[in-house]
């Protein structure tokens, strides 16, 4: 269910942030522990007051990276004091690799010293990395305290700040340590996008167009007519996908059965950041995924050429890449540790035509072959 509320009246914030008739997009999560969704422009700097809507809380624990940190920390920190919350902070360097175990350990250490207790919580302020390790330290340190995500990345508004998916990243692959802990609010201000780099934007967009790509064929036609620039078709698309992510979510929390369609493209792109030492972006390693699965989708008879040309185009448009130079058989062996593998089974996604993605159990021995169609042009 999705509720609209309009032209709701704030008074002006004292950072000039929140003045002014508005528009909110409220999305209820029907998880086991159900929450909501709010986005609007300039939410972010209301952070204190909807917390406490949701939740008591005395302290918190901020965690963001250090570009963040100098872009919205003090909007956020502000509202939080004026709603007469403690604030502590965790800073990390942007980047993958940041999502790691020792800055797991170190945030653990960082909570205790701060006597964060069960009734506080943690912020994640940031894109998916500080998103994913914050939600993980929150789901273990005393064995579970709430957390806030404000996720400030297209690509963490529209996927990874939703349906509590938490993880850190080891040696042998991407988020292999995790787990299921979901957010007690989420917090979209798409007013961070504008300080937002390019590169990053169009990695949101691999993710926006793969769910276009899976089971929402309306998006792609959004994003074929869109704009950029457009803020009000941006904010569209934003709330399309978390509606799409939220339906999935909600239908299969614990990533039993369906929700595995959101994985499309994302089997090879784990192998591809991998091999690259995650030098190639996940959005990057995404959209390269999807062609991948899609062409060899098509030269197994699975959907039709045009599924295929519709995707190329829209990475064309987004200035997203199409193809990689690793070898089939490379990112086969990078895709053995991926964690939707059972024994020597593995789920890919396969597309049937554009919105019609299928969950596929495949012999790891078999993922070789279909990742050379995928790779044939």
């Amino acid at each position: 269910m999705v509720k609209y509320v309009i032209s709701v009246f704030y008074p002006q914030a004292a950072d000039g942030f929140g003045k002014g008739f508005l528009f909110m997009r409220r999305i209820e999560v029907k998880t086991g522990k159900p929450y909501e969704i709010l986005v609007e422009r300039s939410i972010s700097g209301r952070v204190g007051a909807e917390l406490l809507k949701v939740a008591s809380v005395k302290r918190v624990m901020v965690v963001t990276d250090k570009t963040v940190e100098g872009l919205y920390f003090e909007r956020v920190k502000n509202s939080l004091i004026a709603s007469g919350i403690e604030v502590c902070e965790f800073v990390i360097a942007p980047g993958e690799r940041s999502k790691s175990t020792e800055n797991l350990v170190r945030l653990w250490e960082a909570l205790a010293e701060s006597e964060i207790t069960r009734s506080d919580a943690i912020i994640a302020l940031g894109g998916g990395v500080v998103g994913d390790l914050a939600g993980f330290a929150a789901s273990t340190f005393l064995r579970g305290i709430k957390y806030v995500q404000i996720p400030t990345t297209l690509l963490a508004m529209t996927d990874s700040s939703v349906g509590g998916k938490t993880a850190v990243d080891l040696k042998v692959g991407k988020n292999l340590a995790g787990a299921f802990h979901q957010p007690c609010l989420v917090l979209c201000d798409p007013e961070t996008l504008g300080t937002l780099p390019r590169e990053h934007m169009r990695d949101g967009m691999a993710e926006v167009i793969k769910y276009g790509m899976i089971n929402r064929p309306e998006i792609i036609d959004k994003l074929y007519a869109y704009t950029p620039g457009d803020k009000d078709a941006l904010d569209e698309i934003i709330s399309m996908c978390i509606e799409d992510k939220r339906d999935v979510v909600s239908g299969d929390e614990f990533d039993t059965g369906i929700r595995a369609l959101l994985n499309f493209g994302h089997t090879p792109a784990h192998a591809i950041e991998l091999g690259s030492n995650y030098e190639i972006t996940h959005g990057s390693a995404v959209a390269i995924g999807m062609v991948i699965m899609t062409r060899a989708s098509v030269k197994m008879g699975l959907c039709k050429e045009n599924a295929l040309g519709k995707l190329l185009g829209l990475l064309d448009k987004f200035g997203l890449p199409s193809s990689c130079s690793y070898s089939a058989k490379t990112l086969a062996q990078g895709a053995l540790g991926d964690k939707k593998r059972t024994g020597d089974t593995i789920s890919v996604i396969m597309e049937y035509g554009i919105g019609d993605a299928r969950i596929c159990k495949v012999k790891v021995s078999e993922l070789e072959k279909i990742f050379e169609k995928g790779l044939e042009k």
